[in-house]
C-alpha cells in the first residue's frame, strides 16, 4: 500500500517558468553554469547557488551556505517569481522528447513507507552524503527535486492521467535539450481519489534518488527523537510517480584507463577460454542480455560468456554490470572496487558510441565495455531480494527538473 499526500505547492509563475526550472546544477559543466547564472536572474540554479559573485563565500555544505539557500528562496517568493498554491493537491507532469513520453504525479510520498520497506531500493547510499543531504533539509526546509519512484500500472490511476492529459495544461515550454515539460494541476477532489487509490499499489520502487529518499527519511526520523510538535508535511518527501513501463533504462559503459600491458590478443586468449569471441565489423551496442562489446587497439570485439558462468537462481549475478566485473575486470584488470577505483570511467548509454571511441583512439583510455541495458524487472528483482546493484548499473530515464514544483517540509 503506497501512502501519498497532497500538498501545496511551491511553484514558479507561469510567465517564467521556462526561465526558472533547470537540470540539478551539478549536471552542468562550470563555464556553462556560470554562462546561465549571469544570462538568467530568474534560474533556480540562483538559489542553489546563493553566492554567485560574491566576494566572501562560506564553505560548500556548510549551515552556513544552506542558510543563503533559503534565504534566496524566500527572495524569489517576495518577488512573486514562486509562489505557493492555495489548496493541497497533485501534480502531473509529462516529459516528452523523441523516442519518450513520461507521465506521472508530483506527490508527498510516505517517509513511513520508505522505513517499513515498502518502498523498495536496489541501490546503497553514503553515510557521508545523507549527513549532507539531511541538514540541508534542516536548514531550508523544501525539496525542490523529486525523488524518481515506479509503481505497477493501476487502470483507476491511468484513467485519470489520460483524462487531464486531454486537456490544457498549465504549464508547456521547451528546453534547449529538446525536451517539451507539461504540468497540470488536479483538482483537490481528483487528488483525494489519486491518493486512495495509491492505496491499492503494493510497493514503490525507487529508479533515481537513493540519497535524496534515505536523508529524508532521516530528517523525519530527527524530528521524531526530539519529541517536539512537528508539521505533518515532514513525514513526507517529494517523489514523482511513473508507470514502470514508461521508465527508459540504459546501460553505464565502461572506459578502463590501463590494460597493465595486457594487448588485444592477449586479451581476446584469455576470454576464449570463457566464452564466445568474435570480431564485429563495426562499432554497435550489444543487442542482447549478456553480450559484451568491446573496443581496443581501433578493433570491436563481442563476448558472450558461457552459461555456467551466470547464475540465473541469483537476481545480481545475472546483471551483466556484474558479469563483467567478475568475469573480465577483477581477475584479469585487478578492477576489485568500481566505487574506489580511479582506472574505470563510466559513460551513460545515451551518450554516442563515438564518444568511447575518440576517448580509446586519443589514448585516453585503453579499452572501452559497452553493456545491454538492465530491464525494470531486473531491478525490482533485486530490489524485492533486498539486494544491492553494481555501481552505475542503470542511467534511468527521465532525468528531472529543479524547481518546477517545491515541496515545502514546513508547511
Amino acid at each position: 500500500m503506497a501512502q501519498i499526500r497532497a500538498f501545496k505547492g511551491i511553484r514558479p509563475v507561469r510567465s517564467k517558468v521556462h526561465l526558472v526550472a533547470t537540470r540539478p546544477y551539478y549536471s552542468y559543466k562550470k563555464n556553462v553554469l556560470k554562462a546561465k547564472l549571469e544570462d538568467n536572474p530568474f534560474t533556480f540554479l540562483h538559489i542553489i547557488n546563493p553566492e554567485f559573485g560574491a566576494q566572501i563565500k562560506t564553505k560548500p555544505n556548510s549551515t552556513e551556505r544552506f542558510l543563503q539557500v533559503k534565504q534566496k528562496f524566500n527572495d524569489f517568493k517576495a518577488a512573486d517569481i514562486l509562489t505557493t498554491d492555495r489548496e493541497a493537491q497533485l501534480y502531473i507532469y509529462r516529459q516528452s522528447r523523441a523516442g519518450m513520453v513520461v507521465s506521472g504525479f508530483f506527490a508527498g510520498v510516505s517517509v513511513d513507507d520508505y522505513l517499513n520497506g515498502s518502498i523498495k531500493i536496489h541501490e546503497q547510499t553514503l553515510t557521508a552524503r545523507e549527513d549532507v543531504f539531511t541538514n540541508y533539509l534542516h536548514t531550508v526546509g523544501f525539496n525542490a527535486e523529486p525523488v524518481l519512484l515506479t509503481y505497477e500500472g493501476q487502470a483507476p490511476i491511468q484513467k485519470m492521467l489520460d483524462t487531464y492529459l486531454e486537456t490544457r495544461a498549465e504549464y508547456e515550454f521547451t528546453t534547449t535539450d529538446c525536451i517539451t515539460h507539461e504540468v497540470w494541476l488536479l483538482s483537490p477532489t481528483d487528488s483525494a481519489v489519486i491518493c486512495e487509490a495509491f492505496q491499492n499499489v503494493p510497493a514503490l520502487y525507487i529508479a533515481d534518488g537513493h540519497h535524496r529518499c534515505a536523508s529524508s527519511a532521516r530528517y523525519t526520523q530527527q524530528l521524531r527523537e526530539k519529541g517536539q510538535a512537528y508539521p505533518v508535511a515532514a513525514d513526507y518527501f517529494l517523489g514523482y510517480l511513473v508507470d514502470e513501463r514508461e521508465v527508459q533504462i540504459a546501460a553505464f559503459h565502461r572506459l578502463l584507463k590501463s590494460t597493465n600491458g595486457l594487448d588485444l590478443k592477449g586479451l581476446i586468449a584469455i576470454l576464449a577460454n570463457e566464452g564466445q569471441v568474435e570480431i564485429l565489423p563495426s562499432a554497435q551496442v550489444p543487442t542482447q542480455q549478456h553480450d559484451i562489446h568491446i573496443y581496443m587497439e581501433k578493433t570491436w570485439l563481442k563476448f558472450r560468456p558461457n552459461l555456467h558462468f551466470i547464475n540465473d537462481q541469483d537476481p545480481i549475478e545475472t546483471l551483466d554490470s556484474f558479469i563483467l566485473s567478475d568475469l573480465i575486470l577483477k581477475p584479469i584488470f585487478g578492477i576489485i572496487d568500481l566505487k574506489t577505483t580511479n582506472q574505470v570511467e563510466f559513460v551513460p548509454g545515451n551518450e554516442p558510441i563515438q564518444k568511447m571511441i575518440d576517448a580509446i583512439d586519443a589514448k585516453k583510455f585503453e579499452v572501452a565495455f559497452l553493456l545491454h541495458p538492465a530491464s525494470i524487472a531486473d531491478v525490482k528483482k533485486v530490489a524485492d531480494a533486498g539486494l544491492n546493484m553494481p555501481p552505475k548499473s542503470t542511467w534511468v530515464e527521465p532525468k528531472l527538473r529543479s524547481g518546477l514544483t517545491i515541496y515545502s517540509l514546513e508547511a
